[in-house]
């Protein structure tokens, strides 16, 4: 394998690449030529660190006057802060936004608390309710935070619907007395483990939070309070998290075939409006999609699915976004009292590791019956914005002053004469308890039945394709037989028939050519279509996105000569570990005069690390580096990392290090004999380091 270091101009080139990163990645716009499914998003590849358009919902959210963050503090406040902009639930007891207590987690802030895990738990809180009425924030599976206290950090994971991405977030000095500085994170470090460029969560029975009965008793012993948090949880909590977080991983799938899977010009225009009109009744409807007409067909079904043939033969690949459950506690008898014996609890096997690459958990082949209502189903989890009530409200304006549209069944009575079966064209079908006066089903044109509903509360129900049925006139039923009437509002085709509309005008275009679904900016659209006015939204301005760069810059690395044998650090580890943050370890920030001094520091960690490439992934206590995820950004693969000069070269040197401390040959197992988190951390006090 070719070294990736040929000389200091390549490895000044590689360090610039790696620790700034200002021009995003992306897969090659070719059509696909191999038989294996195209990865909707691919970890190796996390684009710019800094959005290049738009910004964070975080950070629109927190806009404060003259461009500052204002984050309100004590976290409690915070958190009441993002519950004004949701609607409440009136038959749940939970709040918008829903919070769990991870001690013992698996997040780069792992050992922060350590020991005190049970005095100080991580917070991890994710958004999974609508906006409320006039809230100009979409936050709905968009806005998740992880807070540590001891380190006084907010980790932000929050959507920018410009750009159509997730952005990655870390706030500093979030405390007391002091302004929380607000920085865009190293996106390299977060798709090591985020590697749909999306949250993550546990599967059930999300044995990390406290909804584990022996996690809860011990937060409860600890004798603090956790901003507002009930330490005792059931798993109805964590359950809300783990599915909004499997609906935010498939954004990124809405956003490619939005994007790439309509096309180009005025036809990809006529495809996106056509989509996220279908988007719009599917809403209207609560989910029943229509039976597509020839129009939609012509219009959306068969660009997507041509394209899918033409691009993406074996179909697009979603990675998984859930991790293994995990129970920190399994087979501890007690919490001990000895701190390192405390600080082994946060030890995360290979298994459980983020790090590890997840295989897909889902395809979109355009081959598939589904495949244009999985596109349709994706659109829609971009429309109900804060203007969604207004909305709803002008369609039933413009509809109410349309002609209705009528559909008469036949029907034929049942034994008993109580029970009317009666169908109609394309397929439609209703079923008539004559006797407890009830619809027990409706199905208008074969699409999914609408739940059961009195006779007397039709009025106002809403059918497959998001018209309002007004009327079910039984009037000319006999003993059950006979013609019966439905009377519909069209709300649904007034919607459609104003994106339509839209998708020819010069702001249409401009929305629908957009690299983005530009859910909010279509739906105000709509809205004035509809003769509503639409007021622009007075907010602050957000801050300007910044990185928190190195205490000294990329450059200052290479201010003194750099062994030839420890310039493969900087290659292989400086898109993680030469930054300003401490988790992971950043063993490569300062002077190249002490590079050698902070990697012995760090040698039996490194080693550790290095070494597993060498064993079988059922053998490994932890998992190798660079992460496998990785690998495809420096041309490598597992495989050829485990056989690779380089990688051995760099095992050389920390190895060599051991061996002089020692005396002995270093390895695996007696390094891991007292486990991992008893090994010397990578980063000592300064004045440790020589």
């Amino acid at each position: 394998m070719n070294s990736p270091v040929r000389s200091c101009a390549r490895l000044v080139g590689l360090l610039l690449a790696a620790t700034l990163n200002m021009v995003a990645a992306g897969p090659p716009d070719v059509p696909q030529t191999g038989g294996a499914a195209v990865w909707v998003v691919n970890p190796a590849e996390p684009g710019a660190h800094l959005p290049l358009l738009g910004q964070s919902l975080f950070d629109r959210l927190f806009a404060g006057e003259g461009g500052a963050h204002e984050l309100p503090f004590p976290f409690e406040k915070l958190l009441a802060r993002i519950d004004r902009e949701l609607a409440r639930d009136p038959a749940s007891a939970l709040p918008p936004v829903k919070r769990v207590l991870i001690p013992l987690g698996r997040s780069l802030q792992r050992t922060a608390a350590a020991p005190d895990y049970f005095d100080y738990p991580r917070v991890v809180v994710g958004v999974d309710s609508p906006p409320a009425a006039g809230s100009p924030f979409l936050l709905k599976d968009r806005l998740y935070i992880g807070y540590q206290e001891k380190s006084a950090v907010l980790e932000v994971i929050s959507y920018n619907e410009a750009a159509g991405r997730f952005e990655f977030q870390l706030v500093k000095d979030y405390r007391t007395g002091v302004r929380a500085q607000v920085f865009y994170a190293n996106r390299n470090i977060c798709f090591a483990c985020h590697q749909n460029g999306a949250p993550i969560f546990s599967r059930a029975l999300w044995d990390e939070t406290n909804a584990n009965p022996a996690i809860a008793a011990l937060l409860t012993a600890s004798g603090r309070t956790f901003y507002g948090i009930p330490p005792e949880r059931g798993v109805d909590v964590p359950y809300a998290i783990d599915n909004a977080v499997r609906r935010a991983n498939r954004f990124a799938l809405a956003q490619r075939l939005w994007r790439e899977g309509c096309g180009d010009g005025e036809a990809g225009r006529r495809c996106r409006a056509g989509l996220f009109a279908a988007a719009l009744r599917l809403r209207l409807a609560d989910g029943r999609m229509a039976v597509p007409d020839a129009a939609f067909e012509d219009t959306v079904g068969r660009p997507l699915r041509a394209t899918a043939a033409r691009r993406w033969r074996a179909g697009l690949a979603l990675g998984r976004s859930d991790l293994p459950n995990r129970n920190p506690l399994q087979g501890a008898a007690d919490w001990p009292a000895s701190p390192s014996a405390r600080v082994a609890f946060s030890h995360v096997p290979a298994r459980f590791e983020p790090l590890l690459p997840r295989s897909a958990e889902a395809w979109w082949r355009g081959d598939a019956p589904e495949a244009v209502a999985d596109a349709v189903a994706g659109v829609a989890e971009f429309v109900e914005d804060g203007d969604w009530p207004r909305l709803q409200a002008a369609l039933a304006r413009r509809a109410a002053r349309l002609p209705r549209r009528e559909v008469t069944l036949t029907c034929t009575a049942a034994p008993g004469g109580y029970v009317a079966d009666c169908k109609g064209e394309g397929g439609a079908s209703l079923r008539f308890d004559r006797q407890a006066g009830r619809v027990e089903r409706l199905s208008l044109a074969g699409e999914p039945p609408l739940p059961g509903f009195p006779l007397r509360g039709a009025q106002g129900v809403r059918v497959a394709g998001g018209n309002v049925l007004e009327a079910v006139d039984v009037r000319g039923l006999r003993d059950g037989a006979g013609p019966l009437r439905l009377r519909l509002r069209p709300d649904g085709e007034v919607a459609e028939a104003a994106l339509l509309g839209i998708a020819a005008s010069a702001q249409g275009q401009s929305l629908l050519d957009a690299p983005a679904i530009a859910g909010r900016g279509l739906i105000r659209a709509v809205l004035a279509q509809l003769g509503e006015p639409v007021a622009a939204a007075r907010l602050p301005v957000p801050a300007v996105p910044r990185l928190e760069r190195p205490a000294s810059p990329p450059g200052a690395a290479l201010g003194g000569p750099v062994r030839p044998d420890l310039a493969g650090f900087y290659a292989w580890c400086a898109a993680c570990h030469l930054s300003a943050e401490s988790f992971p370890p950043n063993f490569l920030q300062g002077p190249a005069a002490q590079l050698e001094a902070r990697i012995r520091q760090c040698a039996p960690r490194i080693y550790v690390r290095l070494a597993m490439a060498r064993r079988a992934p059922s053998e490994r206590g932890k998992t190798p580096m660079p992460p496998a995820s990785m690998l495809p950004a420096f041309h490598s693969d597992p495989v050829a990392w485990a056989k690779s000069s380089d990688r051995a070269a760099l095992e050389a040197v920390v190895a060599t290090q051991l061996r002089s401390e020692s005396g002995q040959e270093p390895d695996v197992d007696s390094l891991l004999a007292g486990g991992y988190e008893a090994l010397r951390p990578c980063l000592a006090p300064v004045a440790e380091v020589r």
